[in-house]
């Protein structure tokens, strides 16, 4: 699978425990980190104006070390995400790329702060992120090296969820910053 495409799902679980305890027996322990990101837009292209949003440009600060990702979502007909081109590199100063930004007219729009746990479980790592203002949710990457259908496998991530018996789970299409953007706005969740 190319470096540059994310498939993932993001989704809050009814029931947690059931998750918790297979990644203990199951799966390995990749780590514990708090990322602070902050997210921009330019100016003159307002990535916020087109619903859904499929643009992010981030700068993300874990545990002392800076990067910059941009990510552009693909959308199909029903709005639903599939799939992410996503480009990153790192970054020697979080600040000095913040005053860039600001010198060319591109805007700050939001920040997360973000608690993550992360486990490698066969192509996968599933991770359990505590967002600050917004609450607890479950995040899980293909991380496989072949190339998979987009939809195939986030369909595969959502069952596995569902065989563990995590209850009810919302999966959002959105992501953390457009939900701490524009609370009160409906937005495409599937509910399984």
């Amino acid at each position: 699978m190319s470096k540059d495409i994310e498939i993932e799902v993001q989704v809050q679980i009814e029931k947690l425990k059931p998750l918790k305890e297979f990644l203990e027996k199951e799966a390995k322990f990749d780590s514990s980190m708090r990322q602070l990101d902050e997210y921009f837009t330019p100016i003159h292209r307002n990535f916020l104006d087109k619903r859904p949003v499929a643009e992010w440009l981030r700068l993300r600060e874990t545990d002392g070390r800076c990067s910059i990702t941009y990510k552009n979502w693909h959308y199909g007909k029903d709005k639903r995400s599939t799939h992410a081109d996503e480009y990153n590199s790192n970054l020697e100063s979080f600040d000095q790329m913040r005053k860039v930004f600001q010198a060319i007219d591109i805007k700050s729009i939001a920040k997360v702060d973000k608690t993550r746990k992360s486990w490698i479980y066969k192509d996968w790592e599933i991770s359990l992120d505590k967002i600050k203002n917004l609450g607890d949710f479950v995040e899980i990457e293909y991380k496989g090296k072949k190339a998979v259908d987009p939809k195939i496998e986030t369909t595969k991530m959502i069952q596995f969820l569902k065989d563990l018996g995590c209850g009810k789970i919302v999966r959002n299409y959105v992501g953390y910053p457009f939900l701490l953007l524009f609370p009160d706005e409906e937005f495409k969740t599937d509910t399984f």
